[in-house]
């Protein structure tokens, strides 16, 4: 890919502004992606933290959720955190039938695994392929992995504490998740990574 590329922020709810903000600091032309036209215009998507079966039926109403879907199936790359990772797996456990994930990466999800907003927390994870420190990881009723399928790559997992060994980060292919929200710790090492990811696409 020549130049900067350009990477939408599916724009419906969440944390929308961190990513757009994460994105430009990582030489990325960032936009909101809201309606059809505005995903046609971009080379990748972002996913953001917020509420997975509300993401889900606001990409419905405004005409987004096959769009996505099929630019997914067809190699954009994608990354989603948070909420965004429980939209990327192809099963939602404690997920809405009425509001499917977009699917992409073979990974079983439980939503709020972590438990509610208020037993939100900080955690280190050492992430394959990002160099330097663990990463200072913020998880707000975040998800985990239960299990993930061959086509699936295990990234990175909680190192310490009651949550030692869950799955919270992952990727396959063109898409990436993670269980917690990097746009918030100002650490831009998983966003360079999905910029280094789109560039080599």
């Amino acid at each position: 890919m020549n130049g900067d590329p350009t990477i939408g922020v599916l724009a419906l709810q969440g944390d929308v502004r961190e990513h757009l903000a994460a994105l430009a600091e990582c030489d990325a032309l960032a936009r909101p992606v809201r309606r059809p036209a505005e995903l046609d215009s971009v080379d990748a998507l972002v996913i953001p933290g917020g509420e997975s079966t509300t993401i889900a039926k606001l990409a419905a109403e405004f005409g987004l959720f096959e769009p996505v879907q099929k630019r997914i199936n067809d190699g954009m790359p994608v990354y989603g955190s948070c909420a965004g990772m429980i939209m990327l797996a192809g099963t939602v456990l404690d997920g809405r039938p009425d509001r499917p994930p977009f699917g992409g990466i073979d990974m079983t999800v439980r939503r709020n695994a972590f438990g509610r907003q208020v037993d939100s927390f900080e955690a280190a994870v050492e992430i394959a392929g990002i160099d330097g420190d663990p990463f200072h990881a913020v998880f707000i009723r975040a998800p985990w992995v239960e299990e993930v399928g061959p086509a699936a790559q295990v990234l990175g997992r909680v190192t310490s504490g009651p949550a030692a060994g869950r799955i919270v980060a992952v990727r396959q292919g063109h898409l990436l998740a993670t269980a917690f929200h990097p746009e918030l710790t100002g650490d831009l090492r998983v966003h360079d990574a999905f910029v280094e990811m789109v560039r080599a696409s």
